[in-house]
């Protein structure tokens, strides 16, 4: 069988609130990391996992970048010449949890753009929100990139109910390989306001590994909606309230030219 880069990610999940209430929240989830270039091979390849096609597992191109059927290698791509690095990127893989039983939601996606030397050259943060709205951060990845890539932009996204749209992202991050490692720290002027971040093992994918996350997670997406509903109610019960949801943003796309945005600079 052929040997692909993609790969299966046993995480954890981790959420703390640090303010105005303190809320924690811990959940164990499998990620996939798919090489965009081997989607048809993977397709191809495995009967539980399919690309545009409803399968036990599946990847849809709708499912990402402006969800209208764009093809993800196409999408990016797109975003890749306009950050100025057209014809320099080798190949771009992408961290998200695939649908389950024809279902998905995933609340960050990142993706990984490498050059012809296989060195991070970019990263792509996908944000969504359950309104059904997303926010896509384009950021460089400042050489020497050997260590841990650390990155922040402006906040300009809607996505916790209890938050609103002022802030800074603080973005922690490691190429993954046989582990997976990102962090993300959220701020404001006042402090931090949350944390969250993501750790896990690799797995080989393949039919019998892909059966085994369905044994481990008979509800795998369906858990993460749900999970972020009930974890919503907790903090209303807290005593924290929505603040009013502002239009959707104007700029679906933001390009940093640094990795470093501060409030009032061009979006």
């Amino acid at each position: 069988m052929t040997a692909f880069s993609s790969s299966l990610y046993d995480a954890v999940v981790v959420h703390r609130r640090l303010r105005p209430v303190v809320h924690e929240l811990r959940y164990r989830l499998t990620y996939a990391l798919l090489d965009l270039d081997e989607l048809p091979e993977l397709s191809g390849a495995f009967r539980l996992f399919s690309y545009n096609r409803l399968n036990l597992f599946s990847l849809h191109d709708r499912d990402h970048g402006p969800g209208d059927g764009t093809p993800l290698r196409r999408h990016v791509d797109r975003i890749v010449a306009k950050a100025g690095l057209a014809g320099e990127i080798r190949r771009i893989s992408l961290l998200c949890l695939p649908r389950f039983a024809g279902y998905v939601f995933n609340p960050l996606s990142i993706y990984y753009a490498f050059g012809s030397g296989d060195e991070p050259r970019l990263v792509i943060y996908e944000v969504s929100n359950t309104f059904g709205e997303r926010k896509t951060y384009v950021l460089p990845v400042e050489p020497p990139a050997s260590g841990p890539i650390r990155q922040n932009c402006a906040k300009r996204f809607y996505v916790s109910p209890f938050n609103d749209t002022r802030g800074r992202y603080d973005f922690r991050i490691a190429v993954p390989d046989e582990r997976v490692r990102a962090g993300v720290s959220l701020s404001d002027a006042g402090g931090g306001i949350l944390d969250a971040h993501l750790v896990g093992a690799r797995r080989e994918i393949s039919d019998r590994q892909l059966a085994v996350t369905a044994w481990r997670h008979p509800a795998l997406t369906w858990k993460v909606i749900g999970g972020i509903h009930w974890e919503a109610l907790k903090l209303y019960l807290k005593g924290l309230r929505p603040v009013p949801r502002p239009p959707a943003p104007d700029v679906p796309v933001s390009y940093l030219p640094t990795p470093l945005e501060l409030e009032g600079s061009p979006r």
